[in-house]
């Protein structure tokens, strides 16, 4: 009897794990239809930009579709959290800046948690920012803003695109490294901030190189810094704060991220195939506009998301930065 039942167990051991087989065999290999790419602010930023040629390589990679839904509104919460709430196949990703991170630090309510309710994916790129003065005032570098700004205490004003971006909290640092004494005046979005720093509305704004860029070549303002560590290359004769003020480094960023409890497998697979995008001729044409292409590992991406959280949120406490 007992012979017979160890038979009937082995054999429904052997049914049960032909089944596990055949249905991992079935299982359709990712991604077998077109991917969504969440972009949570409108088109034509920097963060499209970026997010768009990397959706396009990805597409090229995998032979499947990953298309950009552009879903703006709230600082970016509407978009992130149309994420967070979708399945976590793999089918709905989301591709942002570092203010996604910073945003629930300064508002009131945002309905996720960044680590809880997202899965990191992939570092794309480090984007160092600009320090852009208004081409009138007898400024040209940091110590000149240094001299200025306290022979005027209270008199400059700077502008910020976004409550708690990485170029708000770089002018909140700035500010604070250098002892200075200046107006911090939020705006909605970068283009207004530029369009008033060149008429004189406003006298500097602290913002990732790639929108300054052209207004500083065409001399309609002047770039009197950079945050990162070294001179970048698409400004070679323009200093870095760091070489007025040790230490001081600072950058806005990009990532990739899915859902929730995003199988390893996937994200394994994502994280592979953006670092073999920002290989190729990514590298050269984001290089040119001053952005800094960062391959590295999932484990990489989470590690250095809650460094920059644990900074920012000093940053954030300190200054009392919050969204009226």
């Amino acid at each position: 009897m007992q012979r017979k039942n160890f038979v009937r167990a082995a054999l429904a051991g052997l049914v049960l794990a032909g089944t596990g087989a055949t249905a991992l065999a079935q299982a359709p290999a990712w991604p077998s239809r077109p991917v969504r790419v969440v972009i949570p602010f409108p088109p034509g930023g920097t963060l499209d930009t970026v997010g768009r040629m990397l959706a396009q390589k990805l597409g090229e990679q995998t032979g499947q579709s990953f298309v950009v839904d552009n879903r703006p509104g709230g600082n970016g919460v509407i978009g992130a959290d149309v994420v967070a709430k979708a399945p976590a196949d793999g089918y709905t990703l989301l591709f942002n800046a570092s203010t996604f991170t910073t945003a629930p630090m300064t508002m009131k309510s945002v309905p996720y948690e960044v680590v809880r309710d997202f899965t990191p994916v992939a570092l794309v790129a480090k984007a160092p920012l600009s320090v852009a003065i208004n081409k009138n005032l007898p400024i040209t570098d940091i110590k000149s803003l240094i001299a200025h700004a306290r022979a005027h205490p209270g008199k400059l004003s700077f502008a910020v695109g976004s409550v708690g971006s990485a170029g708000h909290l770089s002018t909140e640092l700035l500010k604070r490294a250098g002892g200075l004494d200046y107006l911090i005046v939020p705006y909605k979005g970068t283009a207004p901030a530029f369009q008033d720093l060149i008429g004189g509305q406003i006298d500097g704004f602290i913002d990732p190189i790639l929108g300054s860029l052209q207004y500083h070549k065409s001399g309609m303002l002047r770039v009197v810094a950079v945050t990162s560590a070294q001179r970048a290359a698409s400004l070679p004769n323009v200093p870095t704060v760091a070489e007025t003020i040790p230490g001081y480094e600072f950058y806005s960023w990009y990532g990739l991220w899915g859902p929730a409890k995003l199988p390893a497998a996937i994200a394994q697979r994502l994280n592979a195939e953006v670092n073999k995008a920002l290989g190729g001729d990514m590298r050269e044409t984001l290089g040119a506009q001053g952005l800094l292409l960062t391959p590295g590992s999932v484990e990489d991406f989470a590690k250095f998301q809650q460094a920059d959280m644990e900074r920012s949120k000093k940053i954030i406490t300190e200054g009392n930065i919050r969204v009226e």
